[in-house]
């Protein structure tokens, strides 16, 4: 499989979108297209990855609320992704499936479309340039059409506009790049544009999260084995980055719960197994090698913290394992500013947690934040400043005694470490 060059190294991945206007000049959705590195320009060697690179990006890394706002979202699909079940991680009423002019609309094609467009989305043909007696027959099964004006031989167009026009499909006139071209395609019918004209592709970026190949690969084994959520939540503790992209794939618009989540446990569910095993197969797709992520630090800091705030909470409340459990998310989402390189009042913003969890890390409130605090202490090795906060919050944290705290460290750095190595 080929990809992009040094892709893996960078610190940053990075998005194009490209916004489809209508006629008045209004904003109607975006292209999204995949970039490799800072240079806006595409470099796409292989479809199948450069799609799921788009897909991990918007849906994990970025956010469909940052890429899309209120707009739809256009996502090229290759002939594999569009057979794979994976396609069922975008919201139908979000995304657009723009079906590549190479894949070929055959009658597994077709019938494949009929399916997908049955469960609600929306299908659009690419780069079409010519009214063939194919895309005649494939009308039936697309919304939208995408006409390169580039391509297209002008004499040909109005009757080109006028068969799809008739046949109840959006048109798009896609690389624009005169008025003259947007008011001549105006003036045939087409109600949508795209192009340099009115706008090149905006570039956006995020730090990277690195998911371990491992922990995706024993997630789907997981899956596969019909586990239940028990097991799966006890898998995703060990891997931070894997955890901050389910949220965000638990908060995009098809699967919301609709009420803050304050477990694992509770993203596990809202997402379903199906949709877990779906996230992973696709960040399988999309990495390009297992990168180093137990020598990264920061997800060795969030991993020990999160567990060692976790015990810590048993030890305060061993008969609340719904306190343990938003411990151990506040210890997870603690870290999680720095990991993307934001602050926590932005990161933290969309991801759904419950006020308790995101009171604690953003502003260290309340008893989570407490633990929080004391957390920071022990990892500084300042037993004084742990035991002047426990002193402070008095109650049930009279338990956290210094012998106590020494043990939870070492239990905490021991069961990351061992997930670490394997």
């Amino acid at each position: 499989m080929q990809h992009a060059a040094g892709l893996g190294g960078q610190p940053f991945v990075y998005l194009g979108r490209q916004p489809i206007l209508d006629r008045n000049g209004a904003l109607n959705a975006y292209e999204l297209l995949f970039r490799g590195g800072a240079q806006n320009r595409a470099e796409v060697f292989d479809d199948r990855h450069a799609t799921a690179q788009v897909m991990t990006r918007t849906m994990g890394q970025l956010g469909v609320p940052a890429v899309l706002g209120r707009h739809h979202g256009y996502v090229n699909m290759s002939r594999e992704l569009l057979f794979d079940d994976i396609v069922h991680l975008l919201p139908p009423g979000r995304f657009v499936l723009e079906v590549l002019e190479h894949v070929g609309l055959d009658v597994a094609v077709l019938e494949r479309l009929a399916q997908l467009r049955r469960v609600g989305y929306r299908i659009a043909f690419d780069d079409v340039s010519a009214l063939t007696d194919n895309l005649r027959r494939a009308l039936p099964y697309a919304d939208i059409v995408k006409v390169d004006l580039l391509q297209t031989d002008r004499a040909e167009l109005p009757a080109l506009a006028a068969a799809i026009s008739a046949a109840g499909k959006t048109l798009i006139a896609e690389k624009v790049e005169t008025r003259e071209d947007f008011e001549y395609a105006r003036d045939l019918g087409f109600e949508l544009f795209q192009g340099y004209f009115f706008a090149r592709p905006q570039m956006l970026r995020a730090p990277r999260m690195r998911a371990s190949r491992l922990a995706l690969v024993r997630l789907l084994a997981l899956v596969a084995s019909d586990v239940g959520v028990a097991a799966l939540e006890h898998e995703l503790r060990s891997h931070p980055g894997v955890v901050v992209q389910l949220l965000r794939l638990v908060n995009s618009s098809a699967y919301a719960p609709g009420r803050p989540i304050s477990s694992l446990r509770e993203a596990v569910l809202a997402a379903g197994t199906r949709q877990i095993a779906r996230w992973a197969q696709l960040l399988l797709y999309a990495s390009g090698r297992d990168l180093p992520w137990a020598s990264d630090p920061l997800v060795q800091l969030a991993g020990t913290r999160s567990h060692f705030m976790e015990l810590a909470a048993r030890s305060l409340a061993p008969n609340d394992p719904d306190f343990a459990d938003a411990a151990f998310m506040t210890g997870i989402f603690s870290l999680v500013h720095v990991l993307v390189g934001s602050t926590a009042t932005d990161t933290l913003e969309g991801l759904g947690l419950a006020r308790e969890i995101t009171a604690a890390v953003d502003g260290q409130h309340g008893e989570l934040g407490m633990l929080l605090r004391v957390a920071h202490a022990c990892e500084r090795g300042d037993e004084t400043r742990a035991q002047t906060l426990i002193a402070e919050a008095g109650g049930r944290f009279s338990t956290l005694t210094p012998p106590l705290l020494g043990e939870l460290n070492l239990w905490a750095g021991a069961w990351f470490s061992a997930y670490a190595d394997g």
